[in-house]
């Protein structure tokens, strides 16, 4: 199973963000590239301890039930809805976007699932190494596949 922990996959997801440019154009949503490579930050931020999002009682409800297709193998979805907090506006410099996703990537290899501070999931709850490895690699693989790259 892919997983940024690893350091091979944690390698190949970091050339991919590097064979983007400014004017890479998505294959499908609203997102363009800087913004997606803010927005791949967000729920880093979150499993480093970083940034809390707020959840709802039925979405966090739900959320538990859709774990497996989140931390399986299945792709994910296209356009599927994302937190109000993770919605990225405006246009951020996209090489400083750049460098930053990729250290933070960097940071998954180098340390390992010592890296995740938030235990819990916001949406999914208790995951366990592996599930926090893959669901980051997922997340990142789904929005460079947005991108071609």
């Amino acid at each position: 199973m892919n997983s940024v922990f690893h350091p091979e996959g944690n390698q190949k997801i970091i050339e991919r963000i590097n064979s983007l440019t400014a004017i890479t154009h998505n294959e499908w949503g609203t997102m363009n590239v800087s913004q997606m490579l803010v927005h791949c930050q967000m729920p880093i931020k979150v499993a480093f301890g970083e940034m809390q999002i707020k959840v709802g009682f039925l979405t966090s409800f739900f959320a538990k039930f859709m774990k497996k297709s989140f931390t399986g193998e299945t792709p994910l979805r296209r356009d599927l809805p994302t937190a109000k907090e993770f919605i990225v506006k405006g246009h951020p410099d996209f090489e400083k976007s750049k460098k930053s996703l990729i250290l933070m990537i960097a940071k998954f290899s180098e340390e390992g699932p010592a890296s995740i501070k938030n235990k819990k999931h916001p949406f999914f709850g208790e995951l366990n190494d592996d599930e926090w490895g893959h669901l980051h690699w997922k997340h990142l693989d789904h929005h460079l596949k947005q991108f071609g790259a």
